[in-house]
């Protein structure tokens, strides 16, 4: 895939965005990640270590690659939290990148806090970052957010770890057509094909974590993810069919053998 999708001042050459949870292992995570094709990866900064270096220190396994940390605010339940937590992170990685979530309900659905993720948008906004934003398949949410200076609008497929796929293809598509930064879409990944059918649609990117992380083989997902994005991608380019409700003969009816009959 020769495009570049462009996020804010970052540039990136695959259009798959893997997360760093629930795998048994740092080596696990990076040896996934490089097999994914990702230049980007999730890191939660309240759960894992990025900070400490007298402790295992997940960006250690990632020093020699060209694999940016992509932190995220992932159990902040207010905009301060998540406002605090990414100023923090800032001054003492360096890291200006980030996946800005608020989450509302966090004992079933995992969904976000919108009115508390713009607020918190605008302020990282004016500190400097570069900000991608989950949120709900809300187009009206996402053009609020992109107006408060989200860099990538990260629409949800269906609930975080979920694997169940795009729940609602139109509202993706809205959300797609509502703004003009890139739309990741992020949560609720299952498969392969899911990352296809999504790429068909014609978003500029996937976010996925627990497909890949959980599957019975990582590495192999991962791969399988790789090729997903890519296919999914070159066919939204190349242009579908128009479906019909009637069969259409593939070759042409001019010069047929005439048999009597």
């Amino acid at each position: 895939m020769s495009e570049i999708l462009k996020i804010g001042k970052y540039e990136f050459n695959s259009r798959l965005i893997v997360g760093s949870g629930k795998y048994d292992s740092f080596q696990t995570t990076r040896d996934a990640t490089i097999e994914s094709g990702s230049e980007l990866i999730t890191v939660a900064i309240r759960r894992v270590n990025i900070t400490n270096p007298d402790e295992e220190n997940l960006l250690d396994y990632f020093k020699d690659t060209n694999i940016k940390l992509l932190p995220n605010s992932a159990g902040c339940f207010t905009a301060e939290e998540a406002i605090t937590t990414f100023r923090l992170m800032r001054e003492a990685t360096g890291i200006d990148i980030i996946k800005l979530e608020v989450i509302a309900d966090a004992k079933k659905t995992l969904y976000p806090d919108v009115i508390a993720t713009i607020e918190a948008c605008k302020v990282l906004k004016k500190d400097g970052f570069t900000i991608m934003a989950y949120t709900n398949d809300d187009p009206i949410i996402a053009k609020k957010l992109e107006d408060a200076g989200a860099d990538a609008i990260m629409p949800l497929a269906a609930p975080i770890g979920s694997g169940l796929g795009i729940q609602n293809r139109y509202n993706v598509l809205f959300v797609k057509e509502a703004v003009k930064v890139p739309v990741i879409v992020d949560a609720g990944i299952g498969c392969a094909s899911d990352a296809a059918i999504a790429m068909e649609i014609g978003v500029d990117g996937i976010l996925t974590n627990t497909a890949i992380a959980q599957a019975r083989n990582p590495i192999l997902m991962a791969s399988a993810m790789k090729d997903a994005v890519i296919a999914g991608r070159n066919s939204y380019l190349a242009g579908r069919i128009l479906k019909r409700p009637f069969a259409t003969a593939s070759s042409p009816s001019e010069g047929l053998i005439e048999f009597n009959r």
